[in-house]
């Protein structure tokens, strides 16, 4: 594994970073690929070699096995909403907000596999155990732009001042993409966009997706082994609930809804998608 750490112990939503590596480095095979990522397929070597070990924990080869099924199941809407996600980025700053924020992070490496238009400040934000097994599989890779690490578990408030202290700037407008605030209880994940509303200064905006008739857990039901790795994830009490744009606004924030059929529309991909899936857009109004 070349010094990587996996956590191969990892259950839940930290997990779906692996997943997602899977999809990224199979996107990346095609000859019609919608983005290319060359460090993916590092990702899945290391993970495969790290779960199939003869001295790794019991159940671990099973965990991989069904997180190849879960890849596979998923595969067609997650390798858009990739594509969807690097395009949003780069929009972004070619708009001006340069200072970018990723809550939760993964394994994606848009920090070094985008072209950036112009000077941007990426901010990673993730647990330890990722970054420990992420950070050495990229040792030789050059960053595209400023990358910041900030290793931090998203339930605990201290991510929001370890942005702060290692080069983030609240007197600017930030982008930011968030894939884990959704998955936390209810009172951590409203806790967390209320840092992420202090930290942003008027034209900032911050993006996180939904999903619709419980998809996701529809999905676990569906592949052999996966709600097992998600047991207590339940979406009973998580997120931001049913009146987030609502509440979000209430803070100083205007939002808008964009179906994932209507964003997926733009690619040639035939992905499908029920009537609540897709990406609330907030932006911070200017304060009074």
């Amino acid at each position: 594994m070349h010094g990587s750490q996996l956590p191969t112990t990892l259950t839940g939503p930290p997990l779906t970073a692996v997943g997602v590596a899977v999809i990224r480095a199979r996107e990346s095979e095609r000859d019609d690929r919608l983005y290319a990522d060359p460090y993916a397929a590092r990702f899945v070597a290391a993970a495969q070699q790290a779960y199939l070990a003869p001295d790794a924990p019991e159940g671990a080869a099973e965990t991989w096995a069904t997180v190849l099924r879960l890849a596979a199941m998923m595969y067609e809407s997650r390798t858009v909403g990739v594509r969807l996600v690097d395009d949003a980025l780069t929009q972004a700053a070619d708009a001006g907000r340069t200072q970018i924020v990723l809550i939760g992070a993964g394994l994606d490496t848009h920090a070094f596999r985008l072209t950036w238009p112009g000077s941007v400040h990426l901010f990673e934000v993730d647990l330890p155990q990722l970054f420990a097994f992420k950070e050495p599989t990229l040792r030789d890779a050059v960053a595209t732009c400023e990358r910041h690490v900030i290793e931090a578990d998203l339930s605990d408030s201290d991510w929001a001042e370890s942005l702060v202290t290692n080069g983030f700037d609240p007197t600017i407008p930030t982008h930011w993409v968030d894939h884990a605030l959704m998955t936390l209880p209810r009172a951590a994940a409203r806790a967390g966009v209320e840092a992420i509303t202090r930290l942003s200064a008027p034209g900032s905006r911050y993006e996180f997706p939904t999903m619709g008739s419980q998809s996701f857990n529809t999905t676990l039901k569906s592949v052999d082994g996966a709600a097992d790795l998600y047991r207590g994830t339940s979406n009973v009490d998580r997120g931001l609930g049913d009146d987030a744009r609502h509440w979000i606004e209430s803070l100083g924030w205007s939002t808008s809804f964009t179906s994932f059929a209507e964003l997926a529309a733009r690619y040639p991909r035939k992905v499908g998608s029920d009537a609540g899936s897709g990406t609330v857009t907030a932006t911070r109004l200017e304060t009074l």
